[in-house]
């Protein structure tokens, strides 16, 4: 039976990835023990991997029911690919995690849960890396760039890198999308009037592949992106209670 005719579940967990051969099943394994037991339905979506990501994935459709599995024809960025699985999503409430597996699903249904229960104008709910299992190189780059973006911004997220979230679909398809609006969904829900709220997750090494970023990589699109979204913030305007008659 397809997708399109099972009742839509409650959770949907969409996990980009691009050359991640080896490790992408195994994190679909893991989710799947995770949301065990829950209504959800997980999707990766494959962004032109190049090795053997996209034939693995398809081949354990029929070992876990609820992969769902979408791929790109060109390389278009995690950003593209989270909001093609939003898209795709039949869940009210979209988990969003890293397809290199540092994210452990474990984590996951925690922050589902504190969405679920949190008032309706709590948009996200954010995983923050407790003990990061990255370089000191890396860690020392995330610390200054998440100060530079909270004291320009004005939001209150101290790891917008963390993959790990939790978010209301309706929600995150009222924000303007561009790319790497993955990392600047904090400031984001708070634009639209939303609240965010976050919870430690933990963090694992990186067991395969490499990263698809580099310090340079990140600080020069982190400045455009930046003035971007500061300008996005000035041409916001709330309309207060809205009524119907």
């Amino acid at each position: 039976m397809t997708a399109e005719h099972n009742p839509a579940p409650l959770i949907s967990v969409v996990v980009p990835v691009h050359d991640e051969a080896g490790a992408a099943v195994p994190l679909a394994r893991e989710i799947a023990a995770a949301f065990a037991g829950r209504s959800y339905e997980m999707i990766f979506v494959d962004d032109a991997s190049r090795d053997a990501t996209l034939s693995e994935l398809r081949a354990a459709m029929a070992e876990l029911p609820a992969l769902r599995v979408l791929s790109h024809g060109t390389n278009a960025g995690q950003s593209r690919a989270v909001r093609t699985g939003v898209l795709a999503a039949r869940a009210p409430v979209v988990v969003t995690m890293d397809g290199d597996g540092q994210n452990p699903p474990a984590d996951a249904p925690r922050l589902v849960d504190a969405l679920l229960a949190a008032p309706a104008d709590v948009g996200l709910v954010g995983g923050r890396r407790a003990k990061r299992q990255d370089s000191q190189a890396k860690r020392q780059a995330s610390i200054w760039a998440n100060r530079i973006r909270r004291r320009l911004l004005g939001d209150d997220a101290d790891d917008t890198g963390c993959g790990l979230k939790a978010f209301r679909r309706d929600v995150f398809l009222r924000l303007p999308y561009f790319d790497h609006i993955h990392r600047y969904l904090p400031a984001l829900m708070i634009r639209e009037g939303f609240r965010n709220q976050y919870l430690d997750v933990d963090h694992r090494h990186r067991e395969t592949g490499q990263s698809k970023y580099t310090n340079w990589g990140r600080l020069r699109a982190s400045f455009s992106d930046l003035l971007g979204v500061m300008w996005l913030k000035t041409r916001s305007r709330r309309p207060g209670a809205i009524s119907e008659f």
